[in-house]
């Protein structure tokens, strides 16, 4: 077989224990990737030579696989030089979420985590956090479900491959607070905090930046539409980045003090001007849809 006839993508599907594996690998399975879980690290090797020999033309594996030794790191490293020497391209996604929602749903489904052994739920948590911190920091994508919705998780998994999926570029717009956080998926994070804030005007403090009152107040505010303008030129310019290296989707972080506010209005209406954006032909470039992770959190 040539290179041509025979092209190999092996996408390795990790991260933590109740994060969404298996949701993922389930997208992907729909999405007509061939999908492996929990196939032993030492036998990946030879089920993606048995894939390649089998099959002309590209061939797309995804491997859900699970870690817990602290070799894990190393030895996921070495399974991808490896496969990439042998003529594979591989990439790996992570799957996250906060300790508190990893607890709740292992409360949810009565189930042990597999690290706990005789300690606590969230024991095993921090053994395995630790255990994958060098993983998650090598990974192409780094997928937070803590506040995803199976449709959303669906779109972002959808589109990690666009050349796969055929679609626009799809742009998440996420408000949020810094007080609670920075959201550990973003690409890019913009700073609104230079714009005053509505909470300390009385008559503004119980709205949120949807309403209108808080959106007209935040948005009239010196430079919020000039910092939005020249956003939407700096998203262009990383988006066509993006559509070059074969990435398909994109997550914007706008940030304020407690993400009810400024990044809330501002986030609205980056959405609405990207969307806005088209091609010469008239068509959108972006699919856009915008979260406000700690709206109601106050």
């Amino acid at each position: 077989m040539t290179d041509t006839e025979n092209r190999t993508t092996v996408l390795f599907v990790t991260g933590m224990s109740g994060a969404g594996r298996t949701s993922v690998a389930n997208v992907l399975e729909d999405d007509g990737w061939y999908v492996s879980d929990n196939v032993p690290m030492s036998l990946i090797s030879q089920l993606v030579e048995m894939v390649r020999s089998s099959e002309v033309g590209e061939q797309r594996i995804a491997m859900v696989v699970r870690g817990g030794d602290p070799s894990f790191a190393a030895e996921m490293a070495a399974l991808r030089r490896s496969l990439e020497e042998g003529g594979a391209s591989t990439s790996m996604i992570f799957v996250d979420a906060s300790d508190d929602v990893l607890v709740r749903r292992f409360e949810q489904v009565r189930r042990r985590h597999p690290l706990q052994g005789s300690g606590t739920l969230g024991e095993g948590i921090a053994a395995e956090r630790a255990v994958m911190e060098p993983v998650a920091n090598r990974a192409d994508r780094v997928i937070d479900t803590s506040n995803l919705s199976s449709t959303r998780l669906r779109s972002i998994v959808e589109n990690v491959f666009p050349h796969v999926a055929g679609r626009r570029l799809s742009i998440a717009v996420q408000s949020f607070g810094f007080k609670y956080g920075l959201p550990i998926d973003c690409d890019l994070v913009a700073d609104v905090r230079f714009l005053p804030n509505p909470f300390w005007i009385p008559e503004l403090r119980e709205h949120n930046g949807r309403d209108p009152q808080v959106r007209d107040y935040v948005l009239g505010q010196d430079d919020a539409s000039a910092f939005l303008e020249r956003y939407v030129d700096l998203v262009g310019i990383v988006a066509r980045g993006y559509l070059r290296e074969g990435k398909g989707y994109m997550t914007l972080g706008v940030g304020c003090t407690g993400g009810k506010h400024r990044s809330v209005a501002m986030s609205e209406d980056l959405a609405r001007r990207l969307s806005e954006v088209v091609d010469a032909e008239g068509n959108p470039l972006y699919d856009v849809e915008v979260t406000h992770r700690d709206l109601g959190n106050e």
